[in-house]
């Protein structure tokens, strides 16, 4: 079914779909590797304690919890790269959008080549090149709210992608050290038949580490400044804030009709407004897998 979707997808946003859809797989396997994860560090604990060795039972314990928490590091990366995807779904939804706006404009093209090789004096041409202006116009004003949201939300979907894997990373190197700490503590010196070893004396001091492993992690904060944006001067019809609908409908008319006429003369094209896609851009509620 996934495949039969794809395929459905306007040419425009098939690239992006398939990236989205394997970010999905990527996302599956962070999860999953969390979850096997968890189940490693329950199990290390448990054979830990069937060796009969207080020492060993003792820091492999305390080294699961910190495996454990280090597990719990991977859904969280999974959760963070899933809003990035959701971000990236806005631009994908707005080259669907614009699909129908290329197509239309590409079908008038056609027509009017075609009537100029059978009927060249047809009256239809007039018509067909008033049209042509008009599908320019509105293609201008799809492709600058594609633009637009293209470079807002890839900076957006990044800025929160790479910062996961920074803190993912950041968090697991604390835990891991600690981690270390630990196993540094279990004295592994040989000893001979009938030897008995000393009692572990680390157990207030393996606590000790997990406390401090607790610590680093609720006070922990982010060491990366957010990506520099401009989107604050983006408006609600994915335009500089300043540009109101009417505004860039005419502007991108006076384009069409420039690009046609070439400064000429221009006919007069009906009073309509341009069709342009409502809302200006699929907002992220409209956003699916």
């Amino acid at each position: 079914m996934s495949s039969l979707r794809g395929i459905r997808q306007p040419e425009l946003s098939k690239n992006l779909y398939k990236l989205i859809k394997t970010e999905n797989h990527q996302i599956g396997a962070y999860e999953t590797a969390g979850r096997e994860s968890q189940s490693v560090a329950s199990q290390l604990s448990e054979w830990g304690e069937s060796t009969e060795d207080d020492a060993v039972s003792d820091i492999s314990d305390k080294l699961g919890v910190l495996l454990a928490e280090i597990a719990e590091q991977e859904e969280l990366f999974a959760q963070n790269l899933e809003d990035s995807r959701g971000v990236l779904k806005q631009i994908r939804n707005t080259e669907s959008s614009v699909q129908p706006s290329r197509n239309n404009k590409a079908k008038i093209q056609d027509e009017i080549q075609k009537l100029k090789y059978k009927e060249p004096e047809s009256t239809k041409l007039v018509t067909l090149e008033q049209e042509l202006v008009r599908a320019e116009a509105q293609s201008l004003v799809a492709e600058a709210q594609l633009t637009n949201v293209t470079r807002q939300k890839f900076k957006e979907a990044y800025d929160v992608h790479t910062a996961a894997i920074i803190e993912r990373a950041e968090k697991q190197l604390m835990l891991a050290q600690h981690a270390r700490r630990l196993v540094s503590m279990l004295d592994d010196t040989p000893i001979v038949p009938g030897e008995e070893r000393p009692l572990f004396a680390n157990g207030e001091a393996a606590r000790e580490v997990l406390n401090d492993a607790e610590a680093s992690l609720r006070t922990w904060s982010p060491s990366v400044q957010s990506i520099p944006s401009s989107a604050g001067k983006l408006g609600a019809n994915a335009m500089p804030s300043h540009v109101g609908q009417p505004q860039a409908e005419e502007q991108a008319l006076h384009i069409a009709q420039e690009r046609a006429y070439g400064g000429g003369e221009t006919h007069q094209l009906h009073e309509q407004p341009l069709q342009t896609v409502e809302p200006p851009y699929p907002t992220s509620e409209a956003a699916t897998a």
